[in-house]
């Protein structure tokens, strides 16, 4: 059976690729035409060379100059400076100081990727944009997070070796991403460690193991976010070159394309509690 012709009058699908990157604040429609020409946007992996190309927001990806966009205009992103004495919980079972006295004021309804624990302080990311949240939080795709940690003792040039090279926990061996050390005194030491393992407590538990307890702890980097001078208690919206840093990561594959695959070294809690 022949398929009834397209009816030449119904109104075409889908949105003008310039509106929806000058709506989501790209540029103006003009600038978006001229980056369209010179082949510096892509959707869905595939350059755009047609100026009267349309679009679906709520599923097409979106990319210009190889970072990703946000369409949907209703996902919010904010850093948070985590400060310590409060629990990265919505709620506390407990009644401690937790994550509400930071979203209140948003009018969308906020939650925390990932977690530190009460006595960790440093960068927290809240959003409503549930399928970043997962790629981030998860350890199969590999997001690092980098920590200072002030600790007890002096810590040595083969100490910081033992912790890249790895030790073995009561949960299996683990080993920093990187380690160096950036200050010490007669009676402690400050260590920063990239790690991209989302278990429980997982620095402290590392740095006691080598013999340098952690006294203070801090989140400094989540990927490529930066808590900069951002002051503890504080939160900001990410910039547009923050969030499409971070979209850009979130829509790479993971390394584990089934993530229930990753190793039982990472599987423990997806959402870590440093």
């Amino acid at each position: 059976m022949t398929p009834a012709p397209a009816d030449p009058f119904a109104a075409p699908e889908g949105v003008r690729l310039q509106k929806v990157l000058a709506n989501a604040g790209v540029a103006s429609r003009r600038v978006i035409e001229q980056y369209i020409v010179e082949g510096r946007i892509r959707v869905n992996g595939s350059v755009v060379t047609e100026l009267g190309r349309r679009i679906d927001p709520e599923k097409d990806l979106v990319d210009v100059d190889g970072t990703a966009v946000q369409l949907d205009t209703g996902k919010r992103y904010v850093m948070l400076n985590k400060p310590t004495g409060v629990v990265s919980s919505m709620k506390d079972e407990k009644g401690r100081p937790d994550l509400r006295r930071f979203t209140k004021d948003y009018e969308e309804r906020l939650y925390n990727v990932g977690r530190l624990d009460a006595e960790t302080s440093g960068l927290l990311i809240l959003t409503n944009d549930g399928d970043l949240a997962h790629v981030l939080a998860h350890p199969s795709f590999g997001v690092t997070k980098v920590y200072i940690a002030k600790v007890e003792g002096v810590v040595t040039a083969q100490t910081i070796a033992k912790l890249t090279r790895g030790i073995e926990l009561e949960d299996g061996p683990i080993a920093a991403d990187k380690a160096r050390l950036l200050d010490s005194s007669a009676s402690s030491s400050l260590v920063e460690l990239t790690l991209h393992s989302g278990r429980n407590r997982i620095v402290r538990r590392m740095l006691a193991a080598v013999g340098h307890p952690v006294t203070e702890l801090v989140r400094r980097q989540f990927g490529p976010l930066h808590l900069g001078t951002l002051p503890a208690g504080k939160s900001r919206e990410l910039t547009k070159i923050e969030l499409g840093a971070l979209l850009t990561l979130s829509r790479q594959e993971s390394p584990e394309d089934d993530a229930s695959n990753a190793s039982a070294d990472d599987r423990g809690d997806a959402q870590e509690n440093e």
